[in-house]
């Protein structure tokens, strides 16, 4: 069964609901906290999309921030002074789905709405760090592997994912 959604674009007024959909989809040691969605909501360089039932329930999103090379340090998570309002990359800190409504194409969506906003843009391509277990995910909208990340984010291990336009 897929579900209809609506995608547009987020600011700070949705802060609320973005942290909430953050800390259930998100192990503690990975998950955004308020403070810094309210940091990057600040910046003129961070992107989130979300996800919206036909009531108006937000039940996931995709975020991340432009920046001048195709990587994606683990500073940038924490620090906007590090982030590039005219850069050309676009990063994606996370893509969230409330786990009822996984599976069912919108994760995607999300995922190809930030794309083809990066495209209009003329930005050179984005950049994302995943578990192994979402690279098919990712590979399948066009993303290529990279190799396993430097990034020590949550203590976990990670992949770097690159799309180029």
């Amino acid at each position: 069964m897929n579900v209809e959604v609506m995608i547009k674009a987020l600011d700070s007024a949705y802060l609320d609901a973005v942290t909430e959909v953050e800390q259930i989809c998100f192990p503690p040691a990975e998950a955004a906290g308020r403070e810094d969605f309210e940091m990057r909501f600040t910046s003129p360089a961070y992107r989130c999309f979300g996800a919206f039932l036909a009531d108006g329930t937000m039940i996931g999103f995709v975020n991340g921030a432009l920046y001048h090379e195709p990587a994606l340090p683990d500073e940038l998570y924490h620090n906007v002074t590090k982030l590039s309002a005219d850069g050309m990359w676009q990063t994606i800190f996370g893509l969230n789905v409330l786990p009822q409504y996984r599976r069912q194409g919108i994760a995607t969506k999300l995922i190809k709405t930030i794309i083809e906003e990066s495209r209009r843009a003329g930005r050179k391509g984005v950049v994302l760090t995943c578990k192994d277990r979402l690279r098919p995910l990712y590979e399948a909208v066009g993303f290529e592997w990279q190799g396993v990340s430097a990034s020590t984010h949550g203590n976990a291990v990670w992949n770097d994912m690159l799309l180029r336009f």
